[in-house]
């Protein structure tokens, strides 16, 4: 990474900001998608409180499920000269994943970025669009090519850690560096 960029990420330098969490109406550009679509039972939803968007719900093993998700519509993303994403956290101590897609479709592969959180602690995610990886339905698959970041269309987090219970990840920001 180069030296400036470094001073200004660690200044808290304006990035271009990808979702505004501060609209209350931002997760209704969010679509949830979860094991249900395989005969799941995994619940979940992006809400807005405090200022901050909240990814919660419930994760089942039931079924052969295991994940909870939510996406944005597609859309035009501004990421052709930018590195990665950053993203602001608070979690509840699972792993969750990052995830982008580079078509308008439902369903295909999609290049994901895991991350840990600590239970109720604010963390800043540095995910680099060279460290995701391309996955189809939980599985690393083999694409032509590295992620483009120019034609991403859909942002997106999801849990699918192995563990049923209730999951909860606050998004304080998603921006590019």
């Amino acid at each position: 990474m180069k030296p400036a960029l470094m001073m200004m990420l660690a200044a808290g330098a304006a990035s271009p900001r990808l979702v505004d969490v501060t609209d209350p109406t931002e997760p209704q550009r969010w679509l949830a998608v979860h094991d249900t679509v395989m005969g799941g039972r995994s619940s979940g939803g992006l809400a807005h409180e405090d200022g901050v968007m909240v990814f919660t719900g419930h994760l089942s093993l039931a079924n052969n499920g295991g994940f909870a998700s939510v996406r944005t519509l597609p859309r035009p993303f501004p990421l052709a000269d930018h590195h990665g994403l950053t993203v602001r956290v608070r979690g509840d101590g699972r792993t969750y994943r990052l995830r982008l897609r580079d078509t308008d479709r439902f369903d295909g592969h999609a290049w994901q970025f895991e991350f840990p959180t600590t239970e109720g602690q604010w963390t800043q995610v540095t995910a680099p669009f060279d460290r995701f990886v391309p996955v189809f339905r939980g599985r690393r698959v083999r694409v032509d090519g590295p992620l483009d970041p120019a034609r991403v269309r859909q942002l997106g987090f999801m849990v699918a850690d192995k563990q049923a219970g209730p999951f909860r990840l606050e998004i304080a920001a998603v921006a590019a560096y």
